[in-house]
C-alpha cells in the first residue's frame, strides 16, 4: 500500500477539518508521547516517566533577577 502525495494531502485537510488548527499540535504531542510509551515497553523498560522535564516548564523572567 503506497501513499502519494495527493492521498497524503487529503488525509490531512480531513484532519485538520474533524480536529481545526488549534488542536493539531496537541494532538502530534500526544500521538509522539504515546508511540515512545510503547516503544518503551516492548523494549522492557518497564518504568514509564510521565513527569514533565524541567525544560519543557515555562521560564519566568522574573523569578531569574
Amino acid at each position: 500500500m503506497h501513499l502519494g502525495f495527493g492521498e497524503l494531502l487529503l488525509i490531512f485537510l480531513v484532519i485538520l477539518l474533524i480536529f481545526g488548527s488549534s488542536k493539531l499540535p496537541q494532538l502530534g504531542d500526544a500521538l509522539g508521547k504515546g508511540i515512545k510509551n510503547f516503544k518503551r515497553s516492548i523494549s522492557g523498560q518497564d518504568e514509564i516517566d510521565v513527569t514533565p522535564k524541567k525544560d519543557a516548564l515555562p521560564q519566568d523572567p522574573a523569578a531569574k533577577k
